[in-house]
């Protein structure tokens, strides 16, 4: 999206944000890292919509064409990011502090996330109003400049290693097959059977997706005082832990999620810039979408705030 429409949007003054979909560190302390856990619940079974599984497949298909595409790109900048990154660990992990198993989930959040850092990286100060106040820039100023970069990765949970391992064998389906045409159309022909009956060609029921509930948990490491970097403290020496919780992630908190950012658009379009392809953490940073969503049955949480041992 950001490839080819980003200077036509910027030129008829658009303003294109991707990745709206379903997606605290108070100074001085620093965050390091990030590590999200997505965890799909259900009083009865989890059934996903056939579009997300079919997004899947395509995406293995043209996997080659996105390498090419972001090598083509011009290099972006780097935050500096203190501290070591996100491990790599075993394939499984057993997170016992949010009692889930997980496995890495190769999804897009991890690239809007470094694209929303090289925005910032660039423009420290956030975006400007295409006809803010002077007071929305001092406070769109203020705002940004306590938003710390850090690394940021994204693996899918369950309570059960039993689920850990349905994970990985609806991958390596997904990651076999979706490579040849012949494997595309078994796939897409029969997804209840490949994805271990998580997708269907008729979607969930209303009965399943009202018991279908998510949380995502974010474990950040980072230092409490960012003072600690400098001196070659390498190891961080805090954790927080948040949670973000909603209704049914495709059918329900997706729509919502859409609608909200919609809303803001047009509420608040003189603080946001002319026009572009921007990424929705980049854009609507300062603005009121948080509690928009709150309002309407998303939860934001800080779990716990502890010191690791050295």
């Amino acid at each position: 999206m950001e490839a080819e429409y980003h200077e036509k949007a910027v030129e008829k003054g658009s303003l294109v944000v991707s990745a709206c979909g379903f997606d605290s560190w108070v100074p001085p302390a620093a965050p390091s890292s990030i590590q999200a856990y997505l965890s799909l619940e259900s009083e009865k079974r989890v059934v996903g919509n056939f579009g997300t599984f079919e997004s899947a497949v395509l995406g293995v298909a043209n996997a080659d064409k996105l390498v090419k595409l972001r090598r083509s790109r011009p290099r972006r900048a780097r935050p500096k990011i203190p501290g070591p990154g996100l491990p790599k660990g075993p394939i499984i992990e057993h997170q016992k502090k949010i009692g889930l198993w997980a496995v890495k989930l190769p999804s897009a959040d991890s690239i809007v996330v470094r694209r929303t850092l090289a925005t910032l990286t660039q423009n420290p100060y956030g975006l400007p109003g295409v006809n803010e106040s002077d007071k929305h820039c001092m406070e769109r100023e203020n705002f940004w400049l306590t938003v710390k970069p850090a690394h940021f990765g994204v693996k899918l949970g369950s309570k059960s290693l039993l689920g850990v391992f349905r994970f990985i064998t609806v991958g390596i389906f997904i990651g076999l097959l979706g490579k040849t045409a012949f494997g595309r159309w078994l796939l897409l022909k029969f997804p209840s059977v490949f994805s271990l009956g998580w997708f269907r060609k008729n979607g969930p029921t209303e009965d399943e997706v009202a018991s279908a509930p998510f949380k995502m948990w974010f474990v950040g490491h980072g230092f409490s005082d960012s003072s600690l970097v400098s001196q070659r403290k390498i190891k961080p020496d805090m954790e927080i832990i948040t949670r973000v919780m909603g209704p049914e992630i495709g059918y329900l908190t997706t729509p919502i999620i859409l609608l909200q950012c919609a809303i803001v658009l047009l509420a608040q379009r003189d603080n946001l810039p002319k026009g572009g392809v921007f990424t929705p953490g980049i854009l609507f940073g300062t603005t009121d979408l948080q509690e928009r969503l709150q309002e309407n049955g998303i939860s934001f949480d800080v779990v716990s705030k502890s010191t690791l041992s050295s």
